[in-house]
């Protein structure tokens, strides 16, 4: 009986991924390991970093809050945003690095504007959120603890950290000594953007998650939640108010049509009468 030998399979030099902790150039982190990768890649000063994952009950806090965040934007557009897909580019005073925040913005007035056809972004974003990961403590230290030094360095002037957790959330402002501090918080435990004047929440509603419908009527949000509801609500409210006033009105003159019919009867005169 002969037998079958079955190609053996091609050597590669490539390791397999992920490719947490290996040493790239800046020029092919770029060019192999920005795109095409199931798994997200940033880059430490010569060093791969996969990007760490959020668990459920931290997507939902995030989830919350971005579509919070997406309805001050519709009210008032005065930046674009990007996902997870877009990286930038940070040249600090003693390493560089390119990191792709879960979420970030860039204001219309930034001086370089985020527009075109573009796969990442050539200035400093505006604000920076990440969705806290507590896969390893690693992970969990770059987010609270690395990113927040490079991003303060490189000028990023808000930074937001989400999570299920109360502990893990921060919500810092860039302060002129070039280091983060957290937003000052208001009574109620409000918090209020510097970078999006308007933009506000309430702390304990990342918790609550309070459906959309309570907002267009909370003083916390009412100013940018839901507008057109609340605009269209009012129209309708006008027109209604606009119809009762018609109604007093012509009962008003049935009224006063009655009280002149009485008269002329006490005179003798049939009102009925031409």
């Amino acid at each position: 009986m002969s037998t079958v030998l079955l190609p053996r399979p091609a050597l590669t030099t490539d390791p397999p991924e992920p490719y947490d902790g290996m040493p790239v150039s800046e020029a092919d982190y770029w060019e192999f390991y920005y795109l095409g990768h199931e798994v997200t890649y940033e880059w430490n000063n010569g060093i791969l970093e996969e990007k760490g994952v959020s668990d459920y009950l931290t997507f939902q806090v995030y989830d919350w809050f971005l579509r919070l965040l997406m309805e001050f934007l519709s009210a008032h557009p005065i930046a674009n945003r990007v996902g997870l897909e877009m990286g930038f580019r940070l040249a600090l005073s003693n390493k560089v690095v390119i990191r792709r925040p879960d979420y970030g913005l860039v204001l219309h007035r930034n001086p370089v504007p985020l527009a075109g056809p573009i796969q990442s972004y050539r200035g400093i974003f505006d604000l920076c959120i990440e969705g806290v990961s507590t896969s390893s403590q690693a992970m969990q230290e770059r987010d609270t603890v690395v990113k927040k030094v490079e991003y303060a360095a490189g000028g990023v002037p808000e930074y937001y950290l989400l999570h299920h957790s109360p502990k893990l959330r921060q919500f810092y402002r860039l302060t002129a000594r070039g280091i983060y501090e957290p937003l000052p918080l208001a009574p109620g435990g409000i918090v209020r953007s510097e970078v999006l004047p308007g933009f506000q929440w309430r702390l304990s509603d990342l918790d609550r998650q309070p459906p959309w419908e309570t907002l267009v009527t909370d003083p916390v949000y009412q100013s940018y939640v839901r507008l057109e509801y609340q605009q269209e609500r009012q129209r309708a409210e006008q027109a209604e108010h606009g119809i009762q006033q018609e109604r007093q009105r012509a009962e008003q003159e049935r009224q006063r049509a009655e009280r002149f019919a009485v008269r002329l009867r006490a005179l003798g005169i049939d009102p009925n009468d031409d």
